[in-house]
């Protein structure tokens, strides 16, 4: 899906709707700096594919881009990622069908472009398992730094070590597997589902803000206009089978947050 007509053709170059913003050159170093992560970005616009390939290259990231949804599924199946850039138009299979036969458990994080203003296409894109999403156009600095704090995220679950298993009611997550049950049975949850509801169950009984939630779920401030967390925080409900008014449940503490009550708070 092309980001705009009319786009310059000059190296360094990333389109933002007719305008340019040019992407500053990394500085020179005597010793290569080691590459942060391997990237697969998913995008028909095969020129800002290329400068977008460009600009991460040059802060360190190891990038491949295909312009299909079906080389992308082909893709991962014969190499290793450790994140996804996926857009949601693509001619062939598109961004939501590659979410679909990825599944809801699928493990790599997944970075949804979609267009701005498209409210549908975000809360599709996170019920389907994207981590997060960025609008079309946008400032390749604030890629960068989701990516960053996607990675964080996922390098610190993994860091962890010693498997942690929280409890609330029927409620079991456990942290080293990656995994959630309710009265034993498995509950398949994306991984910024998985990360609300380890933050709910860490304060169970306390509330929590949208914007600490956000910041701690997400790895971003929370802007206006942004209905992510509540998205994820009503997927949660309808895939733990959480009733109001019985415990535990998911409270919308109205100009507070959420919370989740234990026994001892319902």
């Amino acid at each position: 899906m092309s980001i705009e007509e009319g786009i310059a053709h000059c190296p360094r170059v990333v389109p933002k709707y007719g305008n340019t913003m040019t992407v500053p050159h990394a500085q020179s170093t005597d010793i290569p700096a080691a590459r942060e992560a391997r990237v697969l970005i998913v995008d028909d616009d095969r020129e800002l594919c290329q400068m977008l390939t460009e600009y991460l290259e040059a802060e360190h990231f190891d990038v491949k881009s295909v312009h299909d949804g079906g080389d992308a599924l082909a893709e991962l199946k014969v190499n290793d990622f450790e994140i996804l850039i996926l857009d949601v138009m693509l001619p062939s299979v598109g961004g939501f069908d590659v979410l679909r036969k990825l599944g809801a458990s699928y493990e790599t994080p997944i970075l949804m472009l979609t267009a701005r203003g498209d409210d549908v296409d975000r809360i599709v894109g996170l019920e389907l398992g994207a981590d997060d999403y960025l609008s079309k156009p946008f400032n390749p600095r604030e890629l960068v730094a989701r990516i960053r704090a996607i990675l964080r995220r996922a390098s610190s679950r993994s860091a962890r070590g010693v498997p942690d298993e929280l409890n609330v009611g029927p409620i079991v997550l456990n942290t080293g597997k990656h995994q959630v049950h309710v009265a034993d049975v498995p509950v398949a949850l994306t991984g910024a589902e998985f990360r609300v509801l380890e933050l709910l169950m860490r304060a169970a009984g306390q509330v929590i803000s949208r914007e600490a939630m956000t910041e701690q779920a997400l790895g971003r401030k929370l802007v206006p206009y942004d209905r992510s967390i509540d998205t994820h925080i009503s997927n949660l409900r309808r895939k733990l089978d959480l009733e109001m008014g019985k415990n535990p449940e998911i409270k919308n503490v109205r100009g507070s947050g959420y919370m989740l009550t234990s026994a001892s708070t319902a």
